[in-house]
């Protein structure tokens, strides 16, 4: 079995994002980057699976600049096997590469490598879409398990739990299929030094986006990115009926 890992390099959700000065997008000079935590999850399990003798090959796959292949390596340190970068100078943040260019992307990856599963996080920490893995299940026809907390790997099957409003929903599903990952899945191991080193020596495929025929034009335009308002601070009320007056007349929550 050989699975395929989309990973997104991402600000480091330990940094604190600062707006650009003209209100244009999200400040990236000078800030650490990582690899998206949910994605991190992706390929521990990814790995787990290898470990456990039910995958053979786990490819990680990325969509970026040239200095993504950092991320790659991270994954390539973790345990996969090698790496594929799409190189575009397309910007990662708000405004970039749309989900449904990125689900074309993968879709031709995934043409072009014939993996039996994909595992990916359920969404990234910039712009929060979750719709990538959905969209690239449908480009494919293939069957989806999103949100999963926890995966068992059959013959020819698997089954995922699965974590919505109301609790836990277990599916059976066929492979090849799509899973994306929830935070309670697994905890990602820290790559050590003597694994760092051997990922320098793996394979590395960069690939030019219009190698695969997908166009990164955005749909969408971004108009302005705005600080969130500074929150103000609270205030004392003498006693009940105050408070009430305030509700109705100021905050506007009574009737």
């Amino acid at each position: 079995m050989k699975i395929l890992v989309p990973i997104k390099r991402v600000v480091d959700y330990n940094v604190k994002v600062r707006v650009k000065a003209d209100n244009s997008g999200i400040e990236l000079a000078n800030v650490k980057m990582s690899v998206n935590p949910f994605d991190e999850i992706a390929i521990e399990e990814a790995v787990r699976l290898k470990e456990a003798g039910k995958a053979t090959e786990v490819i990680a796959v990325s969509i970026g600049p040239e200095k993504a292949q950092e991320q790659l390596r991270t994954a390539m340190a973790i345990g996969a096997d090698r790496a594929i970068l799409v190189q575009t100078d397309a910007p990662i943040d708000l405004g970039g590469v749309e989900p449904l260019a990125v689900a074309k992307t993968l879709k031709a990856l995934v043409d072009k490598e014939s993996p039996d599963l994909v595992i990916m996080g359920k969404q990234s920490i910039d712009d929060d879409s979750n719709q990538t893995g959905q969209m690239l299940s449908a480009l494919l026809g293939w069957a989806q398990g999103t949100f999963a907390s926890k995966l068992e790997l059959g013959d020819g099957n698997l089954k995922v739990t699965r974590e919505v409003d109301g609790g836990l929903e277990t599916l059976e599903l066929k492979t090849p299929a799509i899973i994306t990952t929830d935070l309670r899945l697994n905890e990602p191991r820290y790559a050590k030094l003597p694994d760092i080193m051997k990922a320098k020596k793996k394979e590395l495929e960069v690939l030019a986006a219009e190698d695969l025929g997908v166009d990164y034009t955005p749909r969408l335009s971004i108009v302005k990115v705005e600080e969130p308002p500074t929150r103000q601070g609270g205030g004392k009320v003498a006693d009940v009926d105050e408070l009430i007056d305030k509700l109705k007349n100021e905050a506007k929550v009574l009737s």
